[in-house]
């Protein structure tokens, strides 16, 4: 909206950032994942986010958290403990930077694609 207003600001505009390679195959679970229930999301998730390219060598310690809290989430469950709402709101944060959640999905893109810029740019408003 704001490049049809033609108030865009280059101090304010998103850069695309450092490019990290992309994961083309799917690794293995890191060795510091702390029970089963880690282990087992990491061997689920991993493929669905390589065969996404929403992965990258940069991410994998990201991923293993998120593995990680989850593992504990339902260890928490499974002893009839509840997790605290840090614990749920850290790991509703981390699954959101994979897209890993309805309202993140459209927010995060796959490795190495860039936006197409801005299709309304030639219509801007000429400045005075």
């Amino acid at each position: 909206m704001r490049a049809i207003a033609g108030t865009v600001r280059p101090d304010r505009v998103d850069s695309q950032g450092v490019e990290l390679p992309a994961v083309d195959t799917v690794p293995e679970p890191l060795d510091w994942l702390p029970n089963a229930h880690a282990v087992k999301e990491w061997q689920r998730l991993a493929p669905i986010l390589v065969a996404n390219k929403l992965l990258s060598v940069g991410d994998l310690s990201t991923l293993g958290h998120l593995c990680s809290l989850h593992g504990k989430i339902v260890q928490l469950w499974a002893a009839g403990e509840s997790p605290t709402g840090h614990m749920l709101a850290q790991y509703n944060t981390l699954a959101g930077s994979f897209g890993l959640a309805p309202a993140w999905r459209s927010k995060v893109k796959p490795v190495g694609e860039h936006d197409a810029g801005n299709p309304f740019q030639k219509h801007k408003q000429p400045t005075a």
